[in-house]
Formats: structure tokens, sequence, C-alpha cells
């Protein structure tokens, strides 16, 4: 049986299982603190090992704050800002890859519906929106239901936006049960969209768009390919993606808009 997993602390330990301790992982550092790990990829030969582009790769598990989506999405925000590098003016196009109508991968689409979006008030009202920073967002859709590339579509939108950088955000696989939608991975390497439902597109990064990507996804599906090719989703997955979009849309607020609190956001949903 072949394990296939998106997630780097994965990959990390199924090598050094195959390995049984015989060869030394080159290329590779971890560190791990009250749950959470950061997996950094330094040169080809790590990339080779894990299967991965060089990078850091973050992980940090949500059961240590049970379904509190306050305190989750505050200790999310911090890693976030630990890893993603950005200056107070910088401006940003956060994508939500996914199929709405497919619920294990509607990850994205269903965090940027609760994203505070700022560039239409920036543009619009100034005078009460201007010191905010320029925030916008799309969910470009599959292949399957609009016979474009997605990969198509976001570069002609950042072409005309312009962001400073790119968040994308999609749902993953992991090859570990244990790990379903209990485990956020944040990356600063982009992504390969639909991980999740084991249909790989081409990837968003810094080469193919023009500007840093970075990635956020949680896994939702175990993907073990068997003869049979299973993919297993958790019988409550509706419940479970309601629960992850709104921590994952909670960090990103509080990170793209320090300015305001947690509590902040929800009287500005109607503006967005």
């Amino acid at each position: 049986m072949v394990i296939r997993t998106d997630l780097a602390v994965e990959a990390k330990a199924l090598w050094e299982r195959s390995a049984e301790k015989t060869t030394k992982l080159d290329g590779v550092r971890a560190q791990e603190h009250d749950g959470v790990t950061l997996v950094e990829i330094l040169d080809d030969e790590g990339a080779k090992a894990l299967g991965k582009p060089v990078g850091r790769y973050l992980t940090m598990e949500l059961k240590k704050y049970d379904n509190d989506i306050r305190k989750n999405a505050k200790c999310l925000a911090r890693q976030l800002e630990n890893l993603i590098d950005m200056d107070r003016g910088q401006s940003v196009l956060v994508i939500g890859l996914g199929n709405r109508a497919i619920t294990p991968d509607a990850l994205g689409p269903q965090t940027v519906d609760k994203l505070f979006l700022t560039r239409h008030l920036i543009k619009n009202l100034p005078q009460q929106f201007g010191f905010c920073r320029s925030v916008s967002a799309i969910t470009p859709g599959v292949l399957a239901t609009t016979g474009i590339e997605t990969l198509e579509t976001v570069r002609g939108v950042v072409e005309h936006v312009k962001p400073d950088f790119v968040i994308a955000i999609d749902a993953l696989a992991a090859g570990d049960m244990r790990r379903l939608c209990t485990t956020v991975q944040v990356s600063d390497t982009g992504i390969a969209p639909g991980s999740g439902v084991g249909n790989r597109r081409a990837a968003f990064d810094e080469k193919s768009l023009g500007v840093k990507v970075y990635a956020l996804g949680v896994p939702t599906v175990v993907d073990a390919q068997t003869d049979c090719h299973m993919i297993v989703t958790p019988r409550d997955i509706d419940a479970r993606i309601a629960y992850l979009s709104s921590v994952l849309s909670g960090a990103l607020n509080l990170v793209l808009h320090s300015e305001f609190d947690y509590d902040d956001f929800a009287q500005f949903a109607t503006f967005s």
C-alpha cells in the first residue's frame, strides 16, 4: 500500500520509517514545541527525500483547544505571524481553492466566505477604511465546473490586482486518520491544488504567479492508494469544514488586520 500525504511532518516520519534509521536524512531540519512542529527543507537533497519543495512547513494541532474557535484562531494567528513575512502596507490576494459542491474539498471557498475583505472598501470608503490593509479574494472553482484551469484564472486576477503576496487555502490529504481535520499546515512554498481529493493540478507558487505564495491547509481525507483507491473522510465532515473554515478565517483576519480585535470582524461582515 502506498501512503500519500501532503503534510511535511508525515513525509519526514514516513521517510525515517522506510530508512529504518540506517540512513541520515540530510537537507531537512525539524523542531517541535507545544503541539507545533516546524519542518524546514533546506536543499534539493531534502526536497527529493520528502517529495516537497525547499521551504518551511509549519503544522499546528487543533486538539489542544478542542472546539474553541476563538482560541484556535488566535493560536494559529501567532504561528502565521511567525511564518508570513509581510509589511504593514502590503496587499494580499487570498485564493479559496477547491470545489464548493464537494464538502471535503470546500475548505478554501468556505474560509474565503468569512474573510474581512477591504480592497473595495478602501477604494470606495477611504475615510472609513483607508487605514486598512488591502485584502481581496477569489474562489476560482475547479476545471470540471469552469472548463478553465484554476491556475489560468488566478494568474489573470494576480496580473490585474497586483497583490504583494498570495495566500492559497486548500484541503489536503493525510496519511494518518488521527490527523483528519485536526492538523493545520502552513508553508511558504505555495501549493498544488486538488491534493485533498486526489486530483493534483499545476502548482501555485512564486514561479507560476510572480509573487510570493503562502499555503494554508487542513487534511480532510486520508487517501490510501491501494488497488481499490480508498478515500476516507469523517462522517461529520460538513460540521468539521464549517468549524475549520471559521478557525482559518479568524486567524487570517487577525493577521491581515492587526489593528482589529477578534470580535470586531463580526460587525464588519455586512461590508464584505
